[in-house]
């Protein structure tokens, strides 16, 4: 079994549709995948949420949602301000580690960003990822100011001891600026490591065989796709710019 905890720098950021890449070439794969959204914000009851975006990208249909809150606010904030239960951080440790049990992927894709606040105790997805001693792949956008939000991102985890499994630019442009190119090297540099991955902008509005050749193509070995970081870096190369 293996868990793997799916964050971002910030909202916005493309974490779903990194979730949804790594699913579907899991699945692709033959291997069996459930995606946890411990808690859905800002969607109404029956409406779709981020695991239905997964389910349309990705083909899976192993999906669970533990709680569902109307604000688009974190889910202790959106919790308190509809009156709904908010999560309860013993259950959805025992939950995740019961599909572990049974599948050999578990994603599992928070709201918002490491510490946004789930419940009004102060649990937070670094203290899931610790519980279940997972590794956490970070979504990160590529503009000018991710460096900051970045690094302070990998301090925390690092002061809690987890685990990195790798940096993924969520949404990466046709035509990146000047920011954009010289921020490779530097979240590389940040995270001690290569880049994991480099998604297409617009990856969320492919059709499901559109998107596994993008998942693939923007993925590295590591998470199932061929994404080469070295020829990433070179292809972006400042002295190329202009």
């Amino acid at each position: 079994m293996s868990i793997v905890v799916v964050t971002g720098t910030n909202t916005d950021v493309g974490k779903t549709i990194v979730t949804a890449a790594v699913a579907t070439l899991a699945a692709t794969r033959g291997t069996s995948v459930a995606v946890v959204k411990p808690a859905q914000t800002g969607v109404l009851p029956g409406e779709p949420g981020d695991l239905a975006t997964v389910q349309r990208l990705a083909g899976v249909s192993d999906l669970h949602e533990f709680a569902r809150y109307p604000y688009p606010l974190s889910p202790a904030a959106a919790s308190r301000l509809s009156g709904i239960r908010s999560l309860d951080f013993d259950d959805t440790v025992r939950r995740v580690r019961e599909l572990a049990d049974t599948r050999r992927l578990v994603l599992v894709e928070g709201a918002g960003g490491l510490l946004v606040r789930n419940d009004e105790d102060g649990s937070t997805l670094a203290d899931l990822a610790h519980a279940l001693r997972a590794p956490v792949l970070l979504v990160a956008h590529p503009n000018l100011g991710t460096l900051n939000i970045a690094a302070l991102t990998l301090e925390a985890m690092a002061a809690r001891g987890l685990e990195l499994s790798g940096i993924v630019l969520g949404s990466w442009p046709e035509d990146p600026d000047l920011a954009m190119r010289s921020n490779i090297r530097d979240l590389e540099t940040i995270g001690a490591r290569p880049l994991a991955g480099a998604l297409p902008a617009g990856a969320g509005a492919l059709s499901a065989p559109e998107f596994l050749l993008a998942a693939r193509a923007g993925l590295a070995p590591a998470l199932g796709g061929t994404f080469d970081p070295a020829e990433f870096r070179q292809t972006w190369d400042l002295r190329k710019a202009g």
